[in-house]
């Protein structure tokens, strides 16, 4: 069965893509919670009006997601926590620690968009990347003090 996806599925496609599925995932799973469309006369028409305003969607999300990394990228957040010798924190600077100074500058990230590998053990300065978009990613540069 052809069906038109009306969400991004990392499996099956983008927004606006006719796939073919098999008949009883399209009945059973797709259509039922509103992922996809069946691909009929009626909904390939309306779906080039649809992709345009899909691309512009896009568009105005990816802008937006670029304002706010440029503001990101010129900030500079400082994070002090207790350490002992040796230049090692007692605990760590973990994602929640660095998107509650961004709240401080009133910049809303999800702590899922920080993308740091493990938490930061030591004193230092660090680039930590941050994906707003599929397409941008930030690198906010943190600084890690003794308190």
């Amino acid at each position: 069965m052809k069906v038109i996806l009306l969400e991004d599925d990392p499996r099956l496609g983008k927004i606006g893509d006719v796939i073919q599925v098999k008949d009883g995932y399209a009945r059973n799973h797709l259509i039922p919670r509103k992922v996809a469309v069946p691909a009929s006369s009626q909904n390939l028409k309306s779906l080039t009006h649809q992709k345009s305003l899909i691309q512009q969607k896009q568009n105005r999300v990816k802008k937006e997601a670029e304002v706010i990394a440029e503001k990101i990228e010129g900030l500079s957040c400082t994070i002090a926590k207790p350490a002992g010798e040796e230049d090692k924190l007692f605990g760590a600077v973990t994602s929640l620690d660095i998107v509650e100074s961004l709240k401080e500058e009133n910049i809303p990230v999800d702590r899922k968009k920080i993308l740091l590998e493990e938490p930061i053990k030591t004193l230092g300065i660090y680039k930590v990347p941050i994906k707003l978009h599929p397409e941008v990613t930030a690198h906010l540069k943190i600084w890690v003090v003794k308190q």
